[in-house]
């Protein structure tokens, strides 16, 4: 057997003793999503005994190295990892945006007392973060951002409105873009961290047509951000006025991470559920069905791609926009069939049948997707004039 089919033996072996059952199951609601943070609770002592487990292991953050809390996989080992948990359905463990976007921005910008810090409290579930990028009329813009920290000597004091800042009435800290020099547009930008019950910092839930609020305003009136939280463990990420670097570094995570949703799970379980209950499917929604499994297995071997390139330093600067545009695309496709497949139940809004009507709030949540993490037409922008290299207007 080579190394990976040892590999792939094992974490079979370690996903069948670790991961319970009720963790195998698909996602009910929110509640059944562990994000960790001081306040964190766990809904049921399956998630905790799963949490616990892949925290131990290292699981949490799989190719993270092991000093940051992680398991030290290679690519070949976490490419396995990924696909024994598909296989068995297996929940994550832990969602969090320090490991999508935060944790690889520190490992790429941060000190080595920033990442022994952070790193490891991300990792253990210890810390919840949120993102403080967009603010009202500086959204596809992003550069154009007003939120301002003055300069105190030993701290800043931040004062300015962020928007769209997911669960930031749950998170603990929260990195936020804040412009430090209001000459320079773009060089000009400092990239803060800051515990959200400083002094100052408030939000308020935002209700979507889903009926839930997962984004927040988030307000700063005369916050003091010390600009040391210790030795060697600056409150910025990288230099003061280049946190631009550092933003744009993050959003290619966080539309990775966006894409990712669901995306490549295949509909032919679906329909094939919907037969059992209600007869035979329509002959021509049986076959988008089946056009979208062949569509989401085709995006998935181009995440494959893209994964192998970035390995061999070969990867194109803007392919996370052409995979954030493709997958979230494909996403709200999927919620349009998964709701035509459904037919009338599928538009019930409370009952306990449909888990509080779940698959509709599910479908009007994703038309947020074509827009959170930079919206669809300005990622075509992208890929036109990065990757197709076609002239301007």
């Amino acid at each position: 057997m080579s190394d990976l089919d040892t590999f792939r033996s094992e974490t079979r072996a370690w996903l069948e003793a670790n991961c319970p059952p009720e963790m195998r199951e698909p996602v009910r609601s929110e509640d059944d999503v562990y994000w960790g943070g001081r306040n964190a609770q766990f809904q049921s002592e399956a998630q905790r005994q799963w949490f616990e487990a892949a925290r131990d292991k290292g699981y949490t953050v799989p190719s993270w190295p092991k000093e940051y809390g992680g398991a030290g996989l290679n690519p070949g080992e976490a490419k396995v990892l990924r696909e024994e948990m598909r296989r068995i359905g297996a929940r994550p463990p832990l969602s969090s945006f320090g490991i999508w976007m935060l944790g690889p921005a520190l490992l790429h910008f941060g000190t080595d007392a920033q990442k022994k810090r952070f790193l490891g409290e991300i990792a253990r579930g210890e810390i919840r973060w949120c993102q403080g990028y967009s603010e009202p009329g500086s959204g596809s813009d992003l550069v154009s951002l007003q939120t301002f920290g003055e300069d105190r000597g030993d701290h800043w004091v931040v004062n300015g409105q962020k928007v769209w800042t997911s669960y930031a009435d749950k998170c603990d800290w929260i990195f936020c873009l804040v412009r430090t020099d209001k000459d320079n547009k773009y060089q000009g930008i400092t990239f803060m961290l800051f515990d959200m019950e400083t002094s100052g910092v408030s939000t308020k839930p935002i209700r979507l047509i889903s009926g839930s609020s997962p984004f927040c305003e988030t307000f700063m009136d005369d916050v003091k951000v010390p600009k040391s939280y210790g030795e060697d463990i600056p409150a910025q990420v990288g230099e003061v006025n280049r946190g631009w670097d550092v933003a744009k570094y993050l959003l290619g995570h966080e539309r990775e991470m966006i894409s990712g949703a669901d995306s490549a799970d295949r509909l032919s379980a679906i329909g094939a559920a919907m037969k059992r209950k209600s007869g035979e499917l329509d002959p021509l929604l049986r076959a988008e069905l089946a056009m979208f499994d062949v569509d989401a297995l085709a995006y998935a071997c181009m995440g494959e791609k893209f994964l192998d390139e970035v390995k061999v330093g070969k990867a194109h600067p803007a392919q996370p926009n052409m995979m954030k545009y493709a997958g979230t695309e494909l996403n709200k496709r999927r919620h349009e069939l998964m709701m035509a497949a459904g037919g009338s139940r599928a538009l019930e809004w409370d009952s306990e049948e449909t888990a509080g009507g779940k698959p509709a709030r599910d479908w009007l949540r994703t038309k947020a997707n074509s827009i959170e993490g930079g919206t669809s037409e300005i990622m075509l922008n992208v890929v036109a004039k990065r990757i197709l290299d076609l002239p301007g207007a």
